[in-house]
């Protein structure tokens, strides 16, 4: 189990669509026992609950997973400070830079392709 560091040192998340809560565990050097207590904390971490009540995650909330983890081990939040600055303005100023940056990445990556069409091999 990963120590509190930093979220650039936890595993890749692989590309799959569900994930257990020892996966999640893994994934974010968090103890099943947290991340159930985590999710009655943060009403936006709802991972899906089949068969006997098993929890499946999907890939956003190992994401949300870890960005929680980084708010309270890392940057020093309290519960409920974290809970705000997830659902908060912040939140959305975050998301709307989030957007900015993958829309001006694919226009940077269709110049490439444009560029790598244009050059004989």
């Amino acid at each position: 189990m990963l120590e509190a560091g930093n979220n650039s040192e936890l595993p890749v998340i692989p590309g799959k669509r569900y994930f257990t809560i020892g996966e999640v565990s893994d994934l974010c050097g968090v103890k099943p026992h947290v991340l159930r207590y985590w999710e009655q904390e943060f009403p936006s971490l709802q991972p899906v609950k089949r068969r006997g009540n098993r929890r499946y995650y999907q890939r956003q909330d190992v994401i949300l997973i870890r960005q929680i983890r980084s708010l309270l081990y890392e940057q020093g939040y309290t519960i409920g400070g974290a809970r705000q600055k997830l659902s908060g303005q912040e939140a959305r100023e975050d998301t709307s830079q989030s957007q900015q940056i993958i829309r001006q990445m694919r226009l940077e990556l269709e110049d490439i392709l444009h560029i790598l069409r244009q050059k004989p091999l």
